[in-house]
């Protein structure tokens, strides 16, 4: 089944990448089976098997996901993008539009409200599958310890009092309707300004999406910052956002504050995920504060920032206070 897995995430790499290149010729089921080696009906059926929809599905959500972003953010003509993402016509875009999210694309680019956007499938994860680290292969010790003022922003997330860890919150959330992790990322994607996007249009759960910690009598002690605390996951926005709240999120005002960032640059996932966790923990752990005039704010209310994203960094901020 691993293989399998592997297999399907290469084909979602490819439809993504024929999609940003608006190559319609590379996006058939004939020219991706031949990529595997296998007949078509069966890269339908595993794909099926693994991901839980149709290849077909899959595609169209994941074409609109891209057009969408484009509608949002472009001046361009909504015939100019129907007909880049492989649509006949500006009827045949704004009907299938429509029918995924419920608005005209000339009605979204009006008023663009959060919609759940079709998130790339990432079938081939191994923490999640519980292979774990095959092995370094580069040097993870270089790791920036600094401390920096984040100005006042809001924050737009879902929490939990009773998870302990990122699988252990996605499992919990997964059994409250409209709280799952393809539902809520694919809120979050369709949401701009961002303050942590990287700038990307591509559509990707990981743009701008963060993990969040807040002290809380009320939840769990949380492996990460030691204190018992309520998980959150969720995008930080500028302080004078104005746009519409999910009805299944909270949003909340964060005053400017002094905090310490331990950040470890871009690394493998698949090889150095646990080698580049250890030395973040190693590095907060073993931090002298001597000299500096400040420690750890652990105090209910104050807010904690984990960001994981490998193509570009592993990053912790951490509260802090003058003494």
């Amino acid at each position: 089944m691993y293989e399998w897995q592997k297999q399907i995430q290469t084909i979602v790499n490819v439809i993504d990448e024929c999609i940003k290149q608006h190559n319609d010729e590379s996006l058939t089921l004939f020219y991706l089976s031949r990529v595997l080696g296998y007949s078509e009906f069966y890269v339908t059926r595993k794909f099926r098997e693994i991901s839980g929809m149709q290849f077909r599905d899959y595609l169209r959500h994941r074409k609109l996901a891209f057009a969408l972003k484009e509608v949002r953010d472009s001046g361009r003509s909504i015939l100019d993008i129907a007909i880049d993402y492989g649509f006949s016509s500006h009827e045949a875009f704004t009907r299938a539009f429509k029918t995924l999210y419920g608005i005209t694309p000339s009605e979204y680019r009006k008023n663009p409200v959060p919609l759940v956007l079709r998130t790339k499938i990432c079938s081939f994860d191994r923490y999640f599958l519980g292979i774990g680290e095959i092995g370094m292969i580069k040097s993870t010790d270089n790791i920036k310890i600094y401390f920096v003022t984040l100005p006042a922003h809001k924050f737009l997330h879902i929490k939990s009092y009773d998870s302990c860890g990122y699988w252990d919150f996605w499992q919990k959330q997964g059994q409250i309707p409209g709280h799952d992790c393809e539902t809520i990322c694919g809120l979050l994607d369709s949401i701009k300004n961002k303050l942590d996007d990287d700038g990307s249009s591509e559509p990707n759960s990981g743009s701008g999406q963060i993990m969040a910690f807040i002290p809380d009598p009320n939840g769990k002690c949380c492996t990460r910052i030691g204190v018992p605390c309520a998980e959150c996951y969720g995008v930080r926005l500028p302080s004078d956002y104005s746009g519409e709240v999910p009805a299944q999120m909270l949003m909340i005002d964060v005053p400017e504050a002094e905090y310490i960032v331990f950040e470890h640059s871009s690394f493998d996932y698949e090889q150095e995920n646990c080698s580049v966790e250890e030395k973040i923990d190693k590095a907060i752990a073993d931090f002298d504060f001597s000299d500096t005039g400040y420690c750890y704010d652990n105090s209910v209310g104050r807010i904690a920032y984990f960001y994981h994203d490998p193509e570009r960094f592993w990053k912790e901020i951490r509260p802090v206070r003058k003494v």
